[in-house]
């Protein structure tokens, strides 16, 4: 496979293999888009991308890590509509990313309870999480299937479902975080049950109008979370259930290990800064706990996806450390689909197209992570200027 041939995607055709994956960008103080939102995805689609994700669209006010981030709801589809106009009128396409963030969701800001498989203390909104009941779930999985339904109105061309990084159907899918005794707790058969269900709901609400991909965690990175053999169930039963069209892997948790996605340096001061007392005292003091270094190296994920690819047919969409054409044609050699980029789109948007050019461009990305907690505040990488 070639990294810029055009490429299927479910009912989709992608002009090539690289999909921008969704970073959260921090640009919707009112929960609805904005022209900066709209062109922090219009400079990616412009540089070459075949599709560029937008992040984080929750299927519902409590599902939201905190209450600036959009929600699906009518009152966002003009804006979003516009947002999609703006990707296709480059040539690409637009995903929206759709999910709960559940024990991640910071309840202070949001003004709700967040929602757990279990009771958890969320340092960031200073509350324990309100055990998912039944209800919960039927309620939050009818939800995703009406936001992707809202996307379609809104022009996306495809939903990635948020099943990774402790968000709602994560935190089930972890033992760490999902200790209960009834249908949806010991056992993967009965973990799964929220996951595979949302991923139901929305196939059988979008048909094949348009595709649906999910990112799912292989593993967590934590002592007691979800390892490789559970997640390979998952991905398993989506496969043979036709629910997704392909599976982006990822991994780390949002609550208890973010940086075991990210790799490269940790950038404690600047993340300390983003945040409001007391937690920024707390993550000058001990961050170091919580923010565990990893080195940085090309395609990290891939020794974990390569478990995945050979044991699924299912379409498999390569992240982490994507960043120069090496690394895409290592990933077209080993059987994957598609790749994602984000870190080096943020710091040069174009860079899809330059490495079309010229396959030896390298990335100017250093790793420096210094871009994550810059999204709270709704700006760019801040090695390079915003663009006018």
């Amino acid at each position: 496979m070639d990294v810029f041939e055009p490429a299927r995607l479910g009912p989709l055709t992608l002009r090539n293999r690289v999909i921008k994956a969704a970073t959260s960008e921090g640009m919707t103080p009112d929960a609805l888009v904005t022209d900066d939102l709209v062109e922090y995805h219009r400079r990616p689609a412009a540089g070459g991308v075949g599709m560029t994700t937008v992040a984080y669209c929750a299927v519902a006010p409590e599902g939201r890590t905190e209450r600036r981030q959009i929600w699906m709801r009518p009152e966002a589809v003009p804006g979003l509509r516009r947002l999609t106009d703006a990707v296709h009128a480059e040539g690409a396409a637009a995903s929206a990313q759709l999910g709960h963030a559940g024990p991640v969701a910071d309840a202070s800001s949001n003004g709700v309870p967040a929602i757990s498989a279990g009771r958890f203390f969320n340092p960031l909104g200073m509350a324990f999480t309100k055990v998912a009941k039944a209800e919960d779930i039927e309620r939050i999985t009818r939800a995703h299937a009406e936001a992707a339904r809202l996307a379609i109105e809104s022009g996306f061309d495809a939903v990635e479902l948020h099943l990774g990084h402790n968000y709602l159907a994560s935190a089930f899918l972890s033992p760490r975080l999902n200790r209960r005794e009834d249908g949806y707790g010991g056992p993967i058969e009965n973990r799964a049950k929220v996951a595979l269900g949302i991923a139901r709901a929305v196939r059988d609400e979008v048909g094949d109008r348009i595709a649906i991909t999910a990112k799912l965690n292989m593993r967590d990175g934590v002592r007691g979370g979800l390892e490789i053999d559970d997640s390979l169930h998952v991905a398993r039963r989506l496969q043979e259930e036709g629910t997704v069209d392909a599976l982006e892997l990822t991994a780390g948790s949002s609550l208890l290990n973010p940086m075991y996605l990210f790799r490269g340096e940790m950038p404690i001061p600047e993340f300390a800064a983003s945040y409001k007392l007391p937690m920024r005292i707390g993550l000058r003091m001990f961050g170091k706990r919580f923010l565990r270094a990893y080195p940085y190296q090309d395609a990290y994920l891939l020794e974990h996806a390569r478990r995945f690819r050979a044991e699924l047919d299912l379409p498999l969409i390569l992240l982490g450390g994507i960043t120069d054409r090496a690394s895409m044609d290592t990933a077209m050699a080993e059987g994957f689909e598609f790749v994602a980029m984000a870190r080096a789109l943020l710091r040069e948007p174009d860079l899809v197209n330059r490495i079309a050019a010229d396959p030896s461009t390298p990335s100017l990305c250093v790793h420096c992570n210094r871009c994550v907690p810059t999204v709270y505040r709704g700006t760019h990488c801040p090695l390079v200027p915003a663009p006018d």
